[in-house]
């Protein structure tokens, strides 16, 4: 980025839109390529509270009167000298017409000049007015060589230098994804907590970087203690998943094979599909990150809700690989057709960026989203080559509902040998793996209140007295079915035998 910013700047850009939150990093950088070439520029910098105040000099020394935006910019108008002028959090004035029409002017009056106006903000917000005028960087977060700055200087402060250089690595990768001034803190909160920093630190590290990630609110860390095996049947789905286990690993790369872009998984509610995301984390070794597109929709500014999408998948990009788990795509994405109409087309920006992203994206983030309503589903999610695979996981058959019941008996410390697990796979039929495990859990709340221990009848009286989805939503089951049929992956391992026999 370094580079493509200082090309700009000797390319004479009026205008550029630097979005981050680490003013001070991005100033240095900034500063620095102003004194690498032969011809150089002074660095001023504008806030609304000390006005302009060229870099490295004392807040306290400021221009007069140019506290307000349109002052400001005159005075950078009026100045003859070649330099590059900084302004921070000029977004909630940009919408001004005076500020917009003195920008406009700047950029007219430095044709042939070394001056350069680079807005700086963790917000990007840019009137049509300029739109064909600006240039649109996004500041980085550190790489893994700023961060063993960081980790050196830390390391020097705590006279701790003995380290192993497979510790600093595993030091370095669980502070991806931080601010430098984050991995400072994070760095300094594990040596004062232990008195040192070792490879035995890097779960403090973890942990305090977790808290940071989720304070955005639309970025979530998932960790589930559960092992794939916790999810019954859906071998298919299982076998698809182990073989690419190794997938994000240099060993895969070097055999020439791509890095996998994600999957969708369609579905009758209740039949595992949220589960089998969640333990792929564990499957192949690599951070969870559920995004709440929820969270994403942020109507108290224009513009606010792409940047918030656009933040959210930066920080993903961030520390992968990793896994970008995005629950119930089709609730999220339901109203992109007529976005226009209710809410000013804020939905479809935010389905365009996504799409876009996905496309795009050369990060090994791998997108896992889960949907029951496929013809909620826009058209474009379900393009071949979006996803690597869509798969559609059907209610489980009489074998897969066998093991549902012995893998929750068994999470219970139950002996298997007192029920008769063929009987109970026959009487629920029809039942999702949550409502054969709700059901389990009606049984042990009537034996429990009648102090003793549940039994065969006890789980066969709760099933029977349930109504399963697949009975009071049929029509909408049996249409998802006909749908997956001919389109999708079935995830049950009996089902995809019998379509390669059948093809």
């Amino acid at each position: 980025m370094k580079e493509e910013l200082d090309i700009l700047v000797q390319a004479q850009y009026p205008l550029i839109y630097l979005v981050t939150s680490e003013e001070e990093r991005a100033e240095r950088t900034i500063a620095t390529i102003a004194q690498t070439r032969s011809q150089q520029r002074r660095v001023f910098i504008w806030t609304v509270t000390h006005g302009i105040v060229e870099y490295g000099q004392p807040r306290n020394i400021t221009q007069h009167n140019t506290v307000s935006p349109e002052a400001a910019i005159e005075w950078v108008v009026r100045q003859r000298e070649p330099g590059i002028f900084i302004f921070k959090d000029l977004h909630p004035f940009i919408e001004s017409p005076a500020t917009t029409r003195w920008l406009r002017d700047a950029i007219a009056s430095f044709k042939g000049t070394q001056k350069t106006i680079i807005l700086m903000s963790p917000f990007q917000q840019i009137p049509i007015e300029l739109e064909k005028e600006v240039v649109v960087l996004d500041y980085p977060l550190p790489d893994l060589a700023e961060l063993n700055q960081v980790l050196t200087s830390q390391l020097e402060q705590t006279r701790n230098r003995r380290t192993t250089t497979e510790a600093r690595e595993k030091m370095l990768k669980a502070a991806l994804g931080l601010t430098r001034d984050e991995a400072e803190k994070v760095y300094r909160k594990a040596y004062v907590k232990t008195g040192r920093l070792t490879e035995s630190e890097v779960d403090i590290i973890l942990s305090e970087k977790k808290q940071l990630i989720r304070r955005n609110g639309i970025l979530e860390f998932i960790e589930e203690d559960e092992t794939i095996d916790a999810v019954g049947g859906l071998e298919e789905l299982k076998r698809w998943l182990r073989q690419r286990s190794n997938a994000f690993t240099e060993k895969a790369r070097e055999y020439g094979l791509p890095q996998p872009k994600g999957m969708l998984i369609l579905g009758v509610p209740g039949c595992g599909k949220s589960l089998i995301a969640k333990t792929t984390s564990r499957l192949w070794s690599l951070p969870l990150l559920r995004l709440d597109m929820g969270r994403v929709y942020d109507g108290s500014m224009v513009g606010r809700s792409e940047a918030n999408l656009r933040n959210a998948l930066k920080t993903a990009e961030s520390i992968s690989p990793t896994i970008l788990f995005i629950d119930e795509l089709d609730k999220a994405f339901a109203g992109t057709s007529g976005s226009a109409d209710s809410d000013g087309g804020t939905s479809s920006r935010i389905f365009g960026s996504f799409l876009t992203w996905m496309q795009e994206k050369t990060s090994p983030v791998f997108v896992m989203a889960t949907a029951n309503r496929v013809e909620r589903l826009p058209g474009e999610f379900l393009r071949k080559g979006r996803f690597d695979e869509l798969f559609f996981v059907d209610l489980p058959n009489a074998e897969e509902r066998k093991d549902i019941f012995q893998i929750h008996l068994a999470k219970r410390k139950r002996d298997l040998s007192r029920f008769d697990l063929d009987q109970l796979a026959k009487v629920s039929d029809g039942f999702s793996g949550a409502e054969i495990e709700q059901g389990l859990i009606a049984a042990m709340y009537e034996a429990f209140a009648q102090e003793r221990e549940f039994t065969q009848l006890d789980i066969i009286a709760a099933i029977k007295a349930t109504l399963p989805l697949s009975r009071t939503m049929n029509e909408q089951v049996t249409a998802l079915r006909d749908w997956a049929r001919q389109r999708a992956r079935p995830a049950a391992s009996s089902v995809a035998e019998y379509q390669r026999m059948e093809f």
